[in-house]
């Protein structure tokens, strides 16, 4: 067939290129110009192919073997998820991508602890594509929201702490709660009490509050969140405790001065 019929084809269908025996360049460079992903079906495509299939298509990427730097922050540029196509990124490269979504982290082997900090800057949740986070990583994800705990498989205490303090609610995202434990988040958030109310006596949480309430740097917080609690109160058939009197009787003078405050506030 004479190269001009091949070349009109061509112009209606790209992808007609991999049909024609021995294309010439010029054939390809005309597909590519209409389709850069037609650059699959060709055969030792010149750079100048290359670059011109990406500046076509930035998923062309997927079939170049040894991308430039520029051409793999051309790719990314045009969508982060062009990241996966690339077999050995550049730290520039792979620092574009999160910029633009923290779940790029997923199609980088092995982050570094500052490329992960990127990702979870940017999606808290990007931390469930993480293999084992760095305790900052995980830290960090927990202070942007506690939810990330239910991506973490192997907390630490710490952590795990971090996010029950952040939100009582991050307790149902925790597996091997023993007593312990129980009682070491209230120690942290009172309001715990309400999804572990059947599972601790009056004793040990009274014990628990006065170990809490007698610190002269007890939280503010947790001092009102303990007035205002309604799951713990003196006519409560589970956890009958007078909290102005416990406050009384067991709080420091900083407990004492906040518990004023909170009953000035019901008169």
């Amino acid at each position: 067939m004479e190269e001009a019929k091949l070349i009109e084809i061509i112009k209606i269908n790209p992808a007609s290129i991999k049909t024609i025996s021995h294309p010439t360049d010029a054939m390809k460079l005309l597909a590519i110009e209409r389709d850069g992903l037609v650059l699959e079906y060709i055969d030792n495509p010149t750079r100048e192919m290359e670059e011109l299939a990406i500046d076509n298509n930035t998923r062309a990427i997927k079939f170049i073997n040894n991308p430039t730097e520029e051409m793999m922050i051309k790719a990314v540029s045009g969508g982060w998820s062009s990241l996966q196509y690339i077999k050995n990124p550049t730290d520039k490269v792979m620092k574009l991508a999160i910029n633009q979504a923290g779940w790029a982290i997923r199609h980088i082997k092995n982050p570094s602890e500052e490329l992960q900090l990127l990702a979870v800057r940017k999606n808290y949740d990007a931390i469930k594509y993480i293999k084992e986070p760095y305790e900052s990583v995980s830290e960090e994800a927990i202070k942007i929201s506690y939810e990330a705990l239910r991506y973490l498989s192997s907390p630490s205490l710490h952590v795990e702490m971090m996010a029950v303090k952040n939100n009582e609610g991050a307790i149902k995202f925790i597996t091997h709660l023993d007593k312990h434990k129980m009682l070491e988040f209230l120690k942290a958030n009172i309001l715990v009490i309400k999804y572990i109310i059947r599972e601790v006596s009056k004793e040990e949480v009274e014990k628990a509050l006065k170990e809490v309430l007698s610190k002269e740097d007890v939280e503010e917080k947790y001092i009102r969140d303990f007035l205002n609690c309604s799951t713990i109160d003196r006519q409560s058939k589970t956890m009958p405790i007078d909290k102005i009197m416990f406050i009384d009787k067991y709080g420091s003078k900083k407990a004492k001065k906040i518990a004023v405050d909170e009953k000035l506030k019901m008169i």
